[in-house]
């Protein structure tokens, strides 16, 4: 007899028995995220010389690549009540997505956790975010943003130049006409994130001692 579930009725599973983790379908599910992610980071090349490499176009792909990296980090476990707490992104400063990123995460979950979206303008506002996605227009602001949130579980993403290189965990970069990313490893040590080798293997540098999974 086979057990055929939903993802809701997966999640509803693992609520009653918090004791299953579904390692399998995890595994399953980062295989087939992987490929799709492969796919897309080879995709940007495309969209940029074929002249979409306007802000909109290149903040969609972006987008879409930071859904795709929910995917591939574990948070500590005692970063969330339970299977039902939202994971909640946040831009801080002028959103360069102008609703892109709205828009691509709008309904979507990652394992059972629903998305929320957290807009900020000032640095002191920053809270309950566990993804940050830092523009280029807060250069000026880089470093104490990255001081204020070093040591929490929060994975850092930005797009200003050498961004993993002073302190971010993943930066978005340009090369051959792709957005690619680099990753530095040390920050996520120490904000107790775990990375899964299928995304360090995407990435175009690493930086730091590789502890994925």
């Amino acid at each position: 007899m086979f057990l055929t579930t939903t993802n809701t009725g997966r999640c509803a599973l693992a609520r009653r028995y918090p004791a299953l983790r579904w390692r399998r379908v995890g595994r399953c599910r980062r295989r087939f995220a992987a490929t799709v992610l492969a796919a897309l980071v080879s995709a940007t090349g495309a969209s940029l010389l074929s002249g979409q490499a306007s802000a909109s176009g290149e903040y969609q792909m972006k987008a879409a690549l930071l859904f795709h990296f929910a995917q591939f980090v574990d948070w500590p476990s005692e970063t969330f009540k339970d299977l039902s707490d939202p994971l909640t992104y946040c831009t801080i400063g002028d959103d360069p997505f102008r609703g892109a990123l709205d828009e691509t995460l709008s309904g979507k979950s990652v394992g059972c956790r629903p998305l929320r979206i957290q807009h900020f303008k000032q640095p002191q506002e920053i809270q309950g975010c566990h993804i940050l996605f830092i523009g280029a227009g807060e250069q000026k602001l880089l470093r104490a943003l990255l001081a204020r949130v070093s040591g929490h579980a929060i994975l850092t993403v930005g797009e200003s130049d050498h961004f993993a290189k002073e302190g971010g965990i993943i930066g978005f970069c340009l090369q051959d006409n792709k957005i690619r990313f680099e990753i530095n490893l040390d920050p996520a040590e120490k904000a107790k994130l775990r990375i899964s080798a299928k995304l360090l293997a995407l990435a175009k540098t690493v930086m730091g001692n590789p502890r994925g999974t």
